[in-house]
């Protein structure tokens, strides 16, 4: 006897159904990495130009193919980006079956509401918070102590910061679900205020470079989401 699924569908057409979804991805994805590469050196000069200061001079790098490398990595994560909306399309369309209408409503509320607030922390990120980091290091620099940074250290930096600042930025979509569900309500959470501002702090100095300046910048706007996410939880609360 095949086990069933909703829809009557069996165990092994939805595993078919999720090949097929991974192929499609994945095919998109490949097909805009030529792009992702071509456009990842642009990528870089509008980066340096906008977060490195003057005090820091110049980038370097210290083997032959570190920079073919670099560009081969961040034409990966371009290409993933741009196909970005169509993959979650395609989990979407594979979810639906699955779930009821109020469910599919939730989802796919939480999926667009997911992938804004992620973007705008890693823009967040990149256009304030990356530039005041990168002077406050320019700051240390005296006749007897010059920087000389990587390109591959610089972009490892500023990836880190922009994905941490993604992440953070996602803690609205955690609690509203808890909240719908739930497992938790909006007076626990007020009552846990304390303990998700310690756990915030020590996210944050998980997370980022260890000096103060970024790590607030990444608490502050953490406990602001925090509260912004008590007041959309409301909403939603049974």
């Amino acid at each position: 006897m095949s086990l069933k699924f909703g829809g009557g569908t069996t165990l092994i057409e939805h595993l078919s159904a999720l090949r097929q979804t991974l192929i499609r991805c994945i095919t998109v994805t490949g097909l805009l990495f030529p792009a992702g590469y071509f456009a990842s050196d642009h990528v870089i000069r509008l980066l340096v130009r906008h977060a490195l200061p003057e005090a820091m001079g110049k980038l370097y790098f210290f083997t032959p193919m570190e920079v073919f490398m670099i560009q081969l990595k961040l034409g990966f994560v371009l290409a993933l980006a741009a196909a970005y909306p169509w993959n979650m399309f395609q989990f979407w369309k594979f979810l639906l079956p699955a779930l009821y209408e109020k469910e599919r409503k939730l989802l796919g509320f939480l999926i667009v509401f997911s992938s804004l607030l992620f973007f705008s922390g890693a823009v967040f990120c990149g256009a304030l918070i990356l530039p005041v980091l990168m002077d406050f290091s320019a700051s240390f620099a005296s006749p007897e102590l010059m920087p000389m940074i990587g390109l591959a250290d610089f972009l490892d930096l500023a990836g880190w910061m922009m994905l941490a600042f993604g992440l953070t930025f996602q803690i609205p979509v955690l609690m509203i679900p808890l909240v719908k569900l739930g497992v938790i309500t909006t007076a626990k959470l007020k009552h846990l205020r304390p303990y998700v501002m310690t756990g915030i702090l020590i996210i944050a100095g998980i997370l980022t470079p260890p000096d103060i300046i970024s790590q607030l910048m990444l608490a502050v706007p953490a406990w602001l989401l925090f509260e912004s996410g008590l007041l959309l939880a409301a909403k939603f609360e049974k």
